[in-house]
């Protein structure tokens, strides 16, 4: 036996999965879906009905909540899709630093500092014009699957 003592470098992760299973005919539209390994909010929802080879399909169509992108998927009804766990936080914007990045104020009083601005023209419009006229703003982060991206705002009045 040894008397060394062990370190072990933690990543604040405790295993969980990105994603959960669900039966492919209880996903509804505004749900959540896992459409070729990316988190997609389902927009359209058609099913077909058991034909020759036995299985009713389910035909979803998703918009990747990060990039915007359309994605489409058919699953036999009475199998499991990947369902993404979808969190969203909001965050009180500090500072926008030369880089691109935001500063932001979480709960607990620390800030979050590695996040970048949206690429969504809009809401990178309305994040810069209302920070620069000294509005205090709060930004909403959605993350899933290890992503996390702004992709909402609001202006809770002047400082």
């Amino acid at each position: 036996m040894s008397d060394e003592e062990h370190h072990f470098e933690s990543k604040a992760d405790a295993g969980a999965s990105k994603t959960f299973p669900q039966q492919a005919g209880t996903i509804r539209k505004n749900g959540y879906i896992n459409i070729k390994n990316r988190p997609c909010k389902v927009v359209e929802v058609s099913t077909s009905k058991t034909g020759k080879h036995g299985h009713a399909k389910c035909h979803f169509v998703g918009i990747d909540i990060f990039n915007g992108k359309k994605l489409e998927d058919i699953v036999p009804s009475s199998h499991n899709c990947d369902v993404p766990h979808v969190t969203r936080t909001d965050y009180q914007l500090i500072d926008i630093s030369e880089d691109g990045f935001v500063s932001l104020l979480t709960e607990s009083g620390n800030t979050k500092d590695d996040l970048r601005l949206p690429t969504d023209e809009n809401l990178l419009s309305q994040i810069k014009d209302g920070f620069a006229e000294g509005k205090d703003l709060v930004v909403s982060v959605m993350s899933a699957m290890g992503e996390e991206q702004i992709n909402a705002l609001k202006d809770i009045g002047p400082k």
